[in-house]
């Protein structure tokens, strides 16, 4: 089982996985239509941005974002294809979902694509549900934006 923990955005294996992960969607979507946190924002004080790791490898990240409404929005949600279907991402999920509790959040966003179906699948199983596109997603014809309330 992987051990999921806060870390900085900066370290070089993680560095290594958000370029890993800004080249997968890049590959499936243009640019344009790519709405990711760089570096910088991840640091944020309203921002946990967390890594996934088992025996020290980086596997996954995973970044919420506190919208100071009582929302939050999980951002830059990305496990290694060599990672997939073991279980990362639902403990990236709960990590996430953990932290937003701690700070009062009842609701958590997300915006994703639906060429991503095995994300979809994920944050379905994960109890979240379709909605409407929001905020900088509105009129993006890639975006797939769901939620679930904790």
């Amino acid at each position: 089982m992987p051990v999921v923990s806060l870390e900085s955005p900066r370290r070089d294996d993680v560095l290594s996985l958000l370029q890993q992960a800004d080249d997968f969607a890049l590959a499936l979507y243009p640019a344009e239509n790519y709405h990711r946190l760089d570096i910088d924002d991840l640091e944020k004080a309203d921002v946990g941005f967390y890594v996934a790791r088992e025996d020290g490898k980086a596997l996954g990240t995973a970044a919420i974002v506190d919208r100071h409404d009582g929302s939050a929005e999980l951002k830059r949600m990305f496990v290694t294809a060599s990672a997939r279907g073991l279980g990362v991402g639902r403990a990236l999920m709960g990590a996430v979902e953990e932290h937003a509790r701690n700070r009062g959040i009842t609701l958590i966003r997300l915006e994703t694509g639906l060429p991503q179906t095995a994300a979809i699948a994920l944050y379905e199983r994960s109890g979240y549900r379709a909605i409407p596109a929001f905020g900088p997603y509105i009129g993006d014809p890639t975006s797939y934006c769901m939620e679930k309330s904790l």
